[in-house]
């Protein structure tokens, strides 16, 4: 069962994270008692997804908090009285470092500044206070994310008819997430209605988050699931084998765009010319109103060598140089539905996206 992956685990004075470099061959947790070691995970992909990120960087921020009133308190300062502005002073410092480790996916940066909300909203509260309320905010947002899933999960397993045959990229599963999926978390939920036959998973070069990670977690599903080559999606597209398409998204703007792992687009055109529905499932904390549209979304570019190599094997001629981008960018019309926890918005336009977030309470950007 999906409950049993747990990328995240929050032990009061520590953030356990499952390490997703070892997987599929070990299970297995790095400790982290410092935003900065919460900081390493993060720019070493030993935690990934966008809403995990998100949740990992609202437990770092407790753990910095934590360590600036340790630290207050070993030097005596709470003697002369704690000053809630000076912990928001070094919060707002710290939430920059985190945000500058992953500059694409937007849930770091939203799970960042509500955690700074919520330490400016509390006031002058003693610092035992401060810390309980600042822990409680983000065991909401851990818990909030896992629910947003679940209902994710229920409105798009609506959308296939028995027998389906899927194909899905990267990974958009419990690893991604607090624990469910989104993307992963819809096909998770239609296999249990009984609509999945089979689902095909892009290996998802150069990280291989497909051939590792959701194959992973479907193999635990007992999903029925095929590991394709990036490049092959194509050819099982024409040969009717695949029939719809289903990705995740680190990031939604107002006008319907998204981002997400490099391979993204070049799906959604051949979906599209293969007349497929193309899918896409995102919590709300994904979108960000305050951009117009994909061409102004930061595209993160990761090491050469993690094209060029392999776990330290080389994989081309020495001095050969690589380009790596992690995401591209899919314009919303070729974006068949949006499905997000508070349903489903078939061919998301920016005056579309903008009423569907307004009606239901949520102001974004």
């Amino acid at each position: 069962m999906t409950e049993k992956i747990r990328p995240l685990i929050w032990q009061g004075r520590a953030l356990k994270l499952l390490d997703q470099r070892a997987l599929p061959e070990k299970e297995s947790y790095i400790t982290c008692h410092t935003l900065e070691e919460v900081q390493k995970c993060i720019r070493e992909m030993a935690v990934r997804g966008a809403p995990a990120i998100g949740v990992a960087s609202a437990f770092a921020l407790v753990l910095a908090a934590q360590k600036y009133i340790h630290d207050l308190n070993a030097k005596d300062g709470l003697k002369n009285g704690f000053s809630p502005s000076g912990l928001q002073n070094y919060l707002t410092l710290s939430g920059d470092a985190l945000r500058a480790t992953r500059p694409t996916a937007v849930n770091l940066s939203w799970a960042v500044e509500r955690m700074l909300k919520k330490c400016r909203d509390l006031g002058a509260v003693s610092p035992e206070t401060m810390l309980t309320a600042f822990e409680r905010e983000a065991i909401h947002i851990f818990e909030e994310d896992l629910a947003a899933n679940k209902k994710i999960g229920s409105f798009g397993a609506k959308l296939f008819a028995p027998n389906s045959n899927v194909l899905t990229h990267c990974n958009a599963g419990a690893l991604a997430t607090a624990g469910y999926g989104t993307a992963l978390g819809v096909l998770r939920s239609a296999f249990r209605a009984g609509t999945i036959k089979h689902v095909y998973a892009c290996e998802t070069r150069p990280f291989l988050q497909g051939s590792r990670l959701t194959a992973w977690e479907l193999q635990k599903e007992g999903i029925p699931f095929s590991i394709i080559v990036d490049s092959a999606a194509g050819y099982f597209m024409y040969k009717q084998e695949i029939r719809s398409v289903i990705v995740g998204a680190d990031r939604v703007a107002a006008n319907g765009d998204i981002a997400n792992k490099i391979g993204t687009y070049a799906l959604a055109v051949l979906a599209q010319a293969n007349k497929l529905p193309f899918y896409v499932a995102a919590p709300f904390s994904s979108i960000d109103l305050s951009i117009s549209s994909g061409e102004e979304i930061a595209v993160e570019e990761r090491a050469p060598e993690e094209i060029t190599t392999y776990k330290g094997t080389p994989l081309s001629p020495p001095g050969a140089q690589a380009k790596n981008p992690a995401f591209d960018i899919t314009p919303a019309n070729l974006i068949t539905v949006l499905i997000t926890e508070h349903g489903i918005l078939p061919f998301p336009r920016e005056k579309q996206l903008r009423r569907f977030v307004q009606q239901r309470g949520r102001k974004l950007g």
